[in-house]
């Protein structure tokens, strides 16, 4: 099984369980049924948002602690500066 039929699989099993305790086809409690079930989705894309932007600030903070990908950035950059002042582009 492939990542992506993975995660199809993970979303489908989700989202048919938030349905049986949305269209109450599971009996819960009055005040989860109408207080917690209906702020689920909002909580879960909150939460995944926050994982995401985390993740991309920890990949950000530890940069300089990946020299290989240090490197080629810096090459890449290299590279590009001198294709600036071919054009003439002046860059510092």
């Amino acid at each position: 099984m492939t990542r992506a039929q993975q995660t199809v699989s993970l979303a489908l099993l989700v989202t048919s369980v938030y349905l049986a305790f949305a269209l109450h086809l599971v009996p819960l409690n009055a005040k989860i049924q109408e207080d917690i079930i209906p702020l689920l989705p909002l909580w879960s894309l909150v939460s995944f948002g926050s994982w995401l932007l985390f993740k991309l600030g920890w990949g950000v903070f530890t940069f300089n602690d990946v020299p290989q990908a240090h490197k080629e950035l810096m090459a890449e950059i290299e590279i590009a500066r001198k294709d600036l002042k071919a054009n003439g582009i002046d860059v510092d």
